[in-house]
Formats: structure tokens, C-alpha cells, sequence
């Protein structure tokens, strides 16, 4: 088994568009979740917002990437608006149902048959990035640094998804040190303490809402920039890898969603190259080339069940963090 090619895989996800577009994400939940005490479990409806406001603005609308962008945006906060308008007034929980259920809903509607000419259907849509590219600062070659060997297209993705990500985490951190941050922290810990000061909640938590779903739709455009949009990204399991992401790297910190990402996706790759050279080599002959995905993820539960029973604050996380009332 050439090792050296499955851990240059594995070292590959660290900086790849997808473990960005998931950092992403998972700081928008953590604006939600960690700091708000937001049950979110509609966070594949932001992403899913992102891609396909995106792709539909350049596609039929003839916007370009800026515009598109913006238009994204827009989207993400009258969803926001539509989502907590009706619960952020009622019990966390109710937030979790309307959320989870809305994601759902925004799934089959753009994949409907009805809407094909608009969002392609259950076929997605591809073609979108042409305007990305053409902004694409670095000339046409292969850049080499082991274990990365990327064209300049995919150089570019990288560098404008990982900016983005820095730029949230930025945002994030002096958010959190500011006035604003202390209160929703303070909902999150005893919302009717923060009440009886006089404080407006359902407008902080409306606010907290809107903020982590523009970031979750921005983690949308990023995580469809090498790809096309497809429906079937956008189920509640992506959701699900978010939320473990978040819980992986620490739900109330700010670099905690961005290592729990790469942490994530290493060991995915990671555990996916070392049963797939085993089982090539025949040390494993219980398993077939077909089941090692199914078995990854598997493996990389296990992993996380133990980590949530020793030491369920995350990698960087504090344990008196996850005493506030939810």
C-alpha cells in the first residue's frame, strides 16, 4: 500500500474547498448554537440558499458574481426573517422542528420537476462559475507544494474560500467581544436575566439568526464554486456533519469549527485510504471495496461518541460552556 499517497490525501482535505465551506457553516451554527443557545437544525437550508441563489442569479437572471452574491444574501436574510418571525418568541425547541423541517421543504421544492427551467430539477445546475474564474488572479500552470498539486483554478477556490473563512472568524471574534456578543451570550445562559435588564431578546436572537445563516449561505457558495448544485447535497445529514463539526472543534469558540472541519475531513479521507489499501491487500476480507464508506463513517461515529462521553466541550471548548439553558 503506498502510504504516502493515502495520508497526502488525507493532508490534502486540510486546506480543500469543502473543509472551508464546512468551517463555514459550522461558525455560522456557532453564532447560533454556542453563543446564542439556538437550536439550528436547518443549517443545509442556508447552504442550499447560498448555491442555488447563486447559480439561478447568473444563470437566468445574467447577474454577475458580485451581483449574485448579493442576491444570496438577500435570500438568506427573508429566510432567516421567515423562520424566526413565527418561534424565536416560543421554547429552542420549537426553533429545531420549524428548521429541520423548512430544510427539508426547501429541498424538494428546488428539485421539483415543476421548477426544472429554473433550478434544473433533480439534474442541478453547472456552469455557473465562469465569472469566478475570469477574476482568477494567478496565471495557468500546476502549483506544486506536497502533498497539494493543483491548477490555478483550484488554487484560486482555495484561496477565496479560506479568505472567507478568515474574514467570518474575524467577524465572529470581534462580534463576540463587543456588547452585542456579551448579551446574546447572556441569552444563552439565562434569557430571562437578560430580559429583566431590559434587553430586547427577540431581537438579539433574530440578529444572531440572520448572522449565522449569511454565513451558512456564504459556506453555500463556497462549498459550489468546484462543483455543480445538486438537491441531494443539501439533506439533513449535511446539517448532521455540520452539528459535529461545531461540537468536534468546540460549539463556543472560534477557531474550534475550523480545526473540528479539518479534523473531520482528515480522518474521513484518512480512515477511506487505510481500509481501502487493507482490503486491496487482503489483511481485511470481511469487507468489500463497496462497504468501506458506509464503514468510515461507522468508525468515525464511534470516534465522536467517545469524544462526546470524555470530553464532550470539544477540542477547544469549555465544559461550563455547555451548562446554559437551551
Amino acid at each position: 500500500m503506498d502510504w504516502s499517497l493515502v495520508f497526502g490525501n488525507a493532508a490534502a482535505e486540510l486546506i480543500s474547498p469543502t473543509t472551508a465551506a464546512y468551517a463555514l457553516a459550522a461558525i455560522g451554527l456557532a453564532v447560533h448554537f454556542g453563543y446564542t443557545g439556538l437550536l439550528n437544525f436547518g443549517q443545509a437550508a442556508f447552504m442550499a440558499i447560498g448555491a442555488y441563489g447563486f447559480a439561478v442569479s447568473i444563470l437566468n437572471f445574467g447577474m454577475n458574481f458580485w451581483q449574485a452574491i448579493a442576491v444570496s444574501m438577500i435570500l438568506s436574510v427573508l429566510f432567516a426573517l421567515l423562520l424566526g418571525i413565527p418561534t424565536l418568541r416560543l421554547r429552542s425547541d420549537y426553533l429545531a422542528i420549524v428548521t429541520i423541517a423548512a430544510a427539508e421543504i426547501l429541498r424538494y421544492i428546488v428539485s421539483t420537476t415543476s421548477l426544472k427551467d429554473l433550478t434544473g430539477g433533480s439534474g442541478g445546475l453547472s456552469g455557473f462559475a465562469t465569472d469566478f474564474y475570469a477574476i482568477n488572479p494567478f496565471a495557468a500552470g500546476n502549483y506544486l507544494f506536497w502533498p497539494f498539486d493543483v491548477t490555478e483554478k483550484e488554487l484560486w477556490v482555495r484561496v477565496f474560500g479560506w479568505s472567507i473563512v478568515a474574514l467570518a472568524t474575524l467577524l465572529v471574534l470581534l462580534m463576540m467581544r463587543s456588547p452585542w456578543g456579551r448579551v446574546v451570550k447572556g441569552i444563552r445562559e439565562d434569557e430571562d436575566a437578560v430580559r429583566s435588564l431590559g434587553k430586547n431578546v427577540y431581537a438579539y436572537k433574530m440578529q444572531s439568526l440572520i448572522l449565522g445563516g449569511a454565513l451558512g449561505t456564504l459556506a453555500g457558495i463556497v462549498f459550489v464554486l468546484p462543483r455543480s448544485v445538486q438537491p441531494g447535497n443539501y439533506v439533513t445529514g449535511l446539517t448532521f456533519f455540520i452539528w459535529t463539526i461545531m461540537l468536534l472543534g468546540g460549539a463556543a469558540t472560534i477557531f474550534g469549527p475550523i480545526v473540528g472541519s479539518m479534523v473531520f475531513w482528515v480522518l474521513l479521507s484518512l480512515t477511506e485510504g487505510v481500509l481501502q489499501g487493507l482490503v486491496n491487500m487482503g489483511v481485511i476480507t470481511f469487507l468489500t471495496t463497496d462497504q468501506i464508506g458506509p464503514v468510515r463513517f461507522i468508525l468515525i461515529g464511534l470516534g465522536l461518541m467517545a469524544l462526546v462521553v470524555f470530553r464532550p466541550q470539544g477540542i477547544f471548548g469549555n465544559k461550563k460552556e455547555l451548562q446554559f439553558n437551551v
